[in-house]
């Protein structure tokens, strides 16, 4: 079966550096800070003390007062993102087969707050919002995207904790070339900062306990000490390739290889010889007939956890040999926190960003690596680079790897 071209025609953004993708842009190249004190719960008997909030967002401003009431906030964030993204590209969905238009949006953990206010309830025998379930299953982003804009098409809901937003874009990417639509879709979201999160990842000891912002997030740094939470949403506009040209989109990046594996090691580890994560880099990179000289730049997965960043380095030089070394490397993470299932679908803009804009943003408050954590990893200062092509991982609890490879147009 002959497979068809699919590129990137619009992206939407909602996160801790600003609730647009040109003022989330503009944060990274100006190496600004989203990661502050929590203010959206009551944090003064717990050790974490920092997130990456959303700040300014108001739901009314992306719908109606009637449909926000039936959304919880991670499916008005990814609602409020893919407004601007399907404006972004310029298609009018009055002269789309709506049929041929899906959407594969996901969510890592879903309404978390929302469990917290109604668990009591039932617990004590009060009644329960009718709407509980509804609004609650991960599902939903992808349904109320769906709803809000009349796409009738493929629509999923992938839900594989931090490698969500990656998948959700790799899967589109497929769905697009084997004919199963001509648009889709497609990004991740999350709206997690809850007392329940928080003090789960903190019994994990998977968060950072350091209440200095500049000092938080630190990937790839020898003295890291945990991931900082973060929220958002992030979707991109994947479109079959004659399909924009025949309607003059703007093409902003072409899709070129995607890679999935799982570590099959640990539920909560990354493999430590790196070779999960390494073959999906692999495998993207064989789908796209490129070789490791021919990536110019990683976003990379770069949580700040000491497994993580030690293990992603092992899989990066598993993956690209003696060319690791010359890559560009950076994590967003550094300045937004992790936003678990949004993370890989912002990070994937970013990529798409450094494409057009010839720039690696830095990677904050990390100043010097350790042992085997050798590599270029933009620490202190962003860069001007020309990217051709740039290569975003993603790394999720239970094994899951996704790799997604763009390129320009």
């Amino acid at each position: 079966m002959e497979t068809r071209r699919v590129v990137i025609t619009g992206m939407g953004a909602v996160t801790p550096l600003g609730n647009s993708v040109p003022a989330f842009w503009q944060g990274l190249r100006e190496g600004r800070n989203g990661i502050a004190p929590i203010t959206k719960i009551d944090v003064s008997e717990s050790p974490i003390k920092l997130a990456g909030e959303v700040r300014g967002f108001d739901p009314r401003d992306h719908m109606d007062f009637k449909s926000s009431k039936r959304m919880e906030l991670f499916s008005q964030y990814a609602v409020a993102a893919t407004r601007e993204a399907l404006t972004a590209s310029g298609l009018d969905l009055t002269r789309e087969d709506p049929f041929r238009m899906g959407v594969i949006v996901g969510c890592g953990v879903g309404a978390m707050q929302k469990h917290e206010q109604e668990i009591p309830k039932f617990l004590s025998g009060a009644r329960v919002d009718p709407l509980y379930i509804p609004l609650v299953i991960t599902n939903m982003a992808s349904a109320n995207i769906a709803i809000q804009f009349g796409l009738k098409g493929k629509n999923m809901d992938i839900s594989t904790a931090c490698a969500t937003g990656s998948h959700c874009i790799g899967e589109a990417y497929n769905a697009i070339r084997l004919n199963e639509a001509d648009v889709i879709v497609a990004g991740g979201t999350e709206a997690a900062i809850t007392t329940s999160a928080i003090q789960g990842f903190s019994a994990l000891k998977a968060l950072s306990t350091c209440s200095d912002p500049d000092l938080a997030s630190r990937p790839f740094d020898k003295e890291r000490d945990g991931f900082v939470l973060g929220e958002g949403a992030g979707i991109l506009v994947l479109e079959e390739y004659t399909h924009a040209l025949k309607r003059g989109a703007n093409i902003l990046a072409e899709v070129v290889g995607y890679g999935v594996t799982n570590d099959a090691y640990h539920i909560t580890s990354p493999s430590p010889d790196g070779s999960g994560a390494g073959m999906a880099m692999k495998i993207a990179m064989r789908q796209a007939g490129l070789q490791p000289a021919d990536i110019d730049y990683i976003n990379a997965h770069g949580t700040s956890t000491h497994l993580n960043d030690l293990y992603e380095t092992r899989a990066i030089k598993y993956a690209l040999g003696d060319c690791a070394s010359r890559v560009s490397i950076n994590s967003t993470k550094s300045m937004t926190g992790h936003l678990l299932g949004g993370a890989g679908a912002i990070e994937a803009i970013v990529c798409i960003c450094a494409i057009s804009d010839g720039f690696i943003h830095l990677t904050r408050n990390s100043s010097a690596g350790e042992d085997e954590l050798d590599l270029d990893y933009t620490f202190h200062t962003g860069k001007a680079r020309s990217v051709r092509t740039a290569m975003s991982n993603s790394l999720g609890f239970g094994g899951h790897n996704a790799t997604v490879l763009f390129q320009a147009v």
